[in-house]
């Protein structure tokens, strides 16, 4: 996958979670977030916000999570002395449940498909051309 393919995946998958209906609407990203920043806010206003927290050990992924939380006007933190992947958020249990964690997790597995396509091309050119797992074999008898 291309880069520029990535990223016209990523902003398809943002057009989904803004609710956008029409292709001219899939195709406007930066309307996308603007309309989820408007379910947010209007979430905001319904319903008291709630804490939640993540643990997302991939650094990658966190930096994703919170930078799509930042995006989105939530604003991620964590408490003194909490390990660092952990990542809270005060924010409308159904922006969170409907919103904001679907659509990370479909934008993490895009870009995590795509650094292990990277990846695997890298090994395979650049080091070994066999990339698959260790073989599995029996364990030695034991002497007694």
């Amino acid at each position: 996958m291309s880069e520029e393919r990535l990223r016209e995946k990523l902003r398809k998958i943002e057009a989904l979670y803004a609710g956008a209906t029409t292709a001219g609407e899939q195709a406007a990203a930066g309307a996308a977030a603007e309309r989820i920043r408007r379910q947010f806010a209007t979430a905001s206003k319904i319903e008291r916000a709630e804490e939640f927290k993540f643990s997302i050990p991939d650094p990658w992924s966190r930096q994703l999570f919170i930078a799509l939380c930042r995006r989105y006007g939530v604003k991620p933190f964590r408490y003194t002395r909490m390990h660092r992947q952990t990542v809270i958020v005060r924010a409308p249990a159904s922006f969170v449940r409907m919103t904001l964690w679907p659509e990370f997790e479909e934008l993490s597995g895009a870009l995590t498909s795509h650094l292990d396509e990277i990846t695997q091309k890298i090994i395979r050119e650049e080091v070994h051309e066999a990339t698959q797992d260790a073989e599995e074999v029996s364990e030695p008898r034991q002497l007694r």
